[in-house]
This record gives C-alpha cells, sequence and structure tokens, in this order.
C-alpha cells in the first residue's frame, strides 16, 4: 500500500474511569480539562462526549508532538482516568494507487474520458468474484500472477493449439502469430503474437498497490484464462464450449471447472449477420447460472448487429471511446450495442493504419515482449473494442462482489442506467453512455450521490486570537469525481478590522488556495461574502479546511461558519 500522510494530532480522546465524576457529567470533563490545561501549559479544551463515552479533548492545530506526550502523560497520571489516546486520522485505502503506471491509465480516473474507477474502491475491489477471460490465454506477468486461478485450453486442432495437443489443461499463452500473408485465408496478413488476453486480462485484475506496473479495475477479483484463439483465431464450436465450462456448466471430456466464474469477457468476434445457435445456447446457459457475459462491439467502423457474438441476446455489448470521450474512430455502433467504455486511440483516424501515433491515448496494459513465442513481460498500449469490453467485465466484477445477490440482467441494467453522455459525440449509436463505476456500485448498494447544489457546512465557532492560526474542516462524502471548476466557498467570520485577515481554502490532498490576503488599510468589520474556486483538479471526497491567519495584534473575532456548495 502507498505510504501514509504524517498528519499532527491536535486532539486526544480521554475516558474516565466509570466511578469517577467526569465519566457522566460534562460540566466534571470541562473543569477537569481545565485543570489539565493549568497543570501543562497548554490551550485544552473539552470538545464533546463521544458516543462510547470518552471526552474529546482540543489541543488546537499549533500543538507539537511533544506538547501532545505532556498532555498525554498528565491525563495517564490522574486516578480517575482510565486510558487516554490521541484521536489519529483514518484515509481511503483505495483512491490513488502507487502502481508506478497508474498515471497513465487515463481510462480509470480522468473526468472526461474516464470511467469513474477509482471513487468505487472504497465501496468493492472484487474480492470473491472470479472473471473468466475466454482468449489468447495467458502469457507469465508477475503483475498478474497473484490473481490468477487455473484455467483451461479449449482449442481442440493442436496445430493452431502450437503445443502440441489438442484441448488440455494448460491454459498458457503459445502465441497467435502468422509467419506470411494468405496462411489464415484470403487477405491475411503475417503478424507477431499479440498477448492479447495477457493486455485484457491486466485491465480487469491486474495486480494493485504493489509498487508496480498499472492497477486492475477488479484488482482483488481472480483471473481465470480460457485459451480459445490460438494460430488463425477460434473456432466457435470451441468458444461455445469455453463459455460453457466457464460458467460452471459440463462440457464432455473436460474436469469440471474448480473456480466458476461470474462474469465472462469475450473480447473476440467474427462477421456474421446473425447469432449462431452454437453460441447463444451457450450463452443462455452461463447467464442462466449467473454468469455475466461481456462482449467488445468490433473495430469495424460498422453497425455492431453484423458481427458476433456482439449480435447475440443476454450479453452486456460494449462500444469503444476515445480519452477525449468520443465513440472511437473504429468503433462499431448501433441500436444493439449497450454502453460504452474507453477503448483507447492509439493513433489517429488519418494516421497510417499499423502505426502507434498517440500511445498516450491507449489502454495501457500487461503484455510480453516476444516477437512469436514468450519472452520478458512488458506493459504497452493497445487499442479497440477489446480493451472497452474489460472495462465493463471488471466493473461487472465490482459489482457482484458489492451485491452478490445481483443477477445478470440487474448488473446490466444498473450500468447502463448509470451511465453519462459521451461529452464527445458518437455517430451510430453508443448505448446509454460511458459507464460510470462510482455511480452504478453506489446505485446498487443504496449510497446515494449528493445532487449537484448540494451545500456542506461547518458552524462550530472558532476562536481567532491575534497572530495566530486556526482551521475548521468540513468532511465531504458521497460525491464523485473532481470538485467543480467553480467551487462556492461561502465565509461568515466575525472579526474586527477585518484587514488582519489572511483566508485559504485548504484541499484534501494539501493544496492552498488563497481566498484573501491581509490589508492594513481595510478597516471594515467582518467577513461575509462567497468566493468561487476552480477545483477541478481536486477530487471532490474528503477533509477540506478554512485556514484563517491572523496577521496583527490589536483585533480577534471568531469563524462563525463557512460553507462548500458542490
Amino acid at each position: 500500500m502507498r505510504a501514509l500522510p504524517s498528519a499532527p494530532v491536535e486532539k486526544v480522546i480521554v475516558t474516565y474511569k466509570s466511578q469517577a465524576t467526569e465519566a457522566g457529567s460534562n460540566t466534571a470533563a470541562k473543569s477537569d480539562t481545565a485543570e489539565k490545561a493549568a497543570k501543562t501549559g497548554e490551550k485544552l479544551s473539552f470538545e464533546r462526549r463521544l458516543a462510547g463515552g470518552g471526552a474529546l479533548v482540543d489541543l488546537g492545530d499549533s500543538a507539537t508532538k511533544q506538547d501532545v506526550a505532556e498532555v498525554m502523560e498528565a491525563f495517564r497520571a490522574d486516578p480517575s482516568v482510565a486510558s487516554v489516546e490521541p484521536d489519529i486520522r483514518a484515509y481511503a485505502m483505495a483512491v490513488t494507487p502507487n502502481d508506478t503506471d497508474y498515471a497513465k491509465q487515463w481510462d480509470l480516473f480522468e473526468p472526461t474520458g474516464g470511467m469513474n474507477v477509482p471513487a468505487a474502491w472504497d465501496k468493492t475491489t472484487g474480492s470473491g468474484v472470479t472473471v473468466a477471460v475466454i482468449d489468447t490465454g495467458y502469457a507469465a506477468h508477475t503483475d498478474l500472477a497473484a490473481n490468477i486461478v487455473s484455467g483451461y485450453d479449449f482449442i481442440s486442432a493442436s496445430a493452431d493449439a502450437r503445443d502440441g495437443n489438442g484441448r488440455d489443461a494448460d491454459a498458457k499463452d503459445e502465441g497467435d502469430w502468422n509467419a506470411t500473408d494468405g496462411e489464415c485465408g484470403t487477405g491475411s496478413k503475417a503478424s507477431n503474437s499479440s498477448w492479447h488476453g495477457t493486455h485484457v486480462a491486466g485491465t480487469i485484475g491486474a495486480v494493485t498497490n504493489n509498487t508496480k506496473g498499472i492497477a486492475g479495475i477488479a484488482y482483488n477479483a481472480k483471473i481465470q484464462p480460457v485459451r480459445v484463439l490460438g494460430k488463425c483465431g477460434g473456432s466457435s464450436a470451441d468458444i461455445a464450449d469455453a463459455i460453457t465450462w466457464a460458467s460452471g456448466g459440463t462440457v464432455p471430456g473436460v474436469p469440471a471447472n474448480a473456480n466458476p466464474a461470474r462474469v465472462i469477457n469475450l473480447s473476440l468476434g467474427g462477421a456474421s449477420a446473425s447469432c449462431p445457435s452454437v453460441y447463444q445456447t451457450a450463452i443462455n446457459g452461463a447467464v442462466s447460472r449467473g454468469t455475466t457475459v461481456v462482449v467488445a462491439a468490433g473495430n469495424s467502423n460498422a453497425n455492431a448487429s453484423g458481427f458476433t457474438p456482439a449480435n447475440c441476446a443476454n450479453v452486456i455489448n460494449v462500444a469503444s471511446t476515445s480519452r477525449e470521450g468520443n465513440r472511437s474512430y473504429y468503433s462499431n455502433f448501433g441500436t444493439i450495442v449497450d454502453v460504452a467504455a474507453p477503448g483507447g486511440e492509439t493513433r489517429r483516424a488519418t494516421d497510417t493504419p499499423g502505426t502507434v501515433t498517440t500511445p498516450e491515448n491507449g489502454i495501457h496494459s500487461t503484455l510480453n515482449s516476444g516477437s512469436t513465442t514468450q519472452s520478458a513481460e512488458n506493459y504497452k498500449p493497445y487499442q479497440g473494442t477489446s480493451m472497452a469490453a474489460p472495462h465493463i467485465a471488471g466493473l461487472a466484477a465490482l459489482l457482484k462482489s458489492a451485491k452478490s445477490t445481483l443477477t445478470p440482467a440487474e448488473i446490466e441494467s444498473a450500468i447502463k442506467a448509470n451511465a453519462r453522455p459521451l461529452p464527445g459525440t458518437c455517430t451510430g449509436g453508443c448505448g446509454t453512455g460511458i459507464a460510470d463505476s462510482a455511480k452504478t456500485v453506489n446505485a446498487v448498494t443504496g449510497t446515494t450521490t449528493p445532487p449537484t447544489g448540494t451545500v456542506f457546512t461547518n458552524a462550530t465557532d472558532v476562536t481567532i486570537s491575534d497572530n495566530t492560526t486556526v482551521s475548521s474542516s468540513i468532511a465531504v462524502t458521497g460525491r464523485t469525481g473532481n470538485a467543480p471548476a467553480a467551487l462556492k466557498v461561502g465565509v461568515d467570520i466575525k472579526h474586527t478590522w477585518r484587514g488582519d485577515l489572511v483566508i485559504d481554502l485548504i484541499a484534501p490532498d494539501g493544496t492552498v488556495r488563497n481566498l484573501k490576503a491581509s490589508s492594513s488599510s481595510d478597516s471594515a468589520d467582518n467577513v461575509v461574502t462567497t468566493y468561487t474556486v476552480d477545483a477541478s483538479s481536486e477530487v471532490a471526497n474528503g477533509t477540506w479546511k478554512l485556514q484563517v491567519r491572523d496577521v496583527a495584534t490589536g483585533d480577534t473575532g471568531y469563524i462563525n461558519s463557512w460553507s462548500l456548495t458542490f
């Protein structure tokens, strides 16, 4: 996990022995706090009684570690005190992973083209859910290994499998390269191995907070590699059997799946005017067993109705969007598309096919550097609806983990209902919009997001003495994404000669924005106004502070109240 901030202790929690007067009397606790203040020379104040019976004592935000230690020792020395402990801070443990390439994963967190994933991680990370990646198999990668469970190789033709046999229990990706043009049919081109399944798997479930590589969307889910694509692709018969097996169904001659998947990702497809019955039967069976099936819409810039399994029923059909929030130039479209997700664009539509001109706009994930057979592990940006689909498969795993009773139909409905409109354009139809992870998770867990215009207020008075710095905090919760570009900061400060005051807004990450400077000529009383701040670079949720600094002598006052309007 990432290193936690080292926050100063400003308060202590004092628990009195049950027979002590202070245990039940706030007046007595206030009196005892005053006695300890006189004894230690610190400015202590009794703030409130906690639900568990303890007394919260404030030392002020200028207290040093030595001050805290002296105050705690004074309370401990009192025979009527059962315990005293610092009021320490806790932090959300899954907001910003420490993975070294996380900054490249715009698809997870950017407000324009991203899928609002980090804001969902405080509620669910995919624990207890297995996601089957029915694809090229698995190329060993240390950023995935801890989340991989045993899969299966369903390629029945040994020549296509390149492992010397037909179906077996080893889902290792043996490579899908083609040595010469025309090898896989008229119009096919020679190509290197894609390690496609490993790239897809990383988006769904790469190990996260391990100080390397990338973060997976459902990073505590398990990934089950199921190999169906080898040399020259894969057959519908093998793919259908893989769907059945992965979801816990029975396939003749194949051992039962010890870890049935609750989500299946199918980043594959071919041209077909209708859904083959072999696919539809397998998909219907999977869904009946409680498995959500996610498929890629296809990369032909055409109506998805002409491609399969995108045109099958009972699936979540996913189109691709760019970093700018447009439909990716290659993505299929149409009324059968259910939802869109980031698939990226490693080149512009007008750039030479096969080139990579905008790698920063692709989907960065786990891969292998081998041209044909496996070599060293690496990371690389890809583009495609194949990259969009695993975003939705990852979200489906988050939902299933958050609420295990959800059916595939309920998962699909929740994802579609909580998507946001594309900020860019989509000709032809991109479903209900770009999926919003946090909004969808909140919807299924019953957590409501406050509507726009929600006001968060702190009306507790804070004394402002001469030449001191004080602050008042507001905990913002239930928001998704970043703060507004026009965040309203309402301030009501009672203070004679307001020119003495410097007022700052401090964001949850510590960023300081000045609201008011001091002025030796401003002799008016009080600061009662609303400031507008561009806080769009800040995550909305967290503890915001209004900091007020008195820079002169002779005039004092207090923070009466302040507010934030989102």
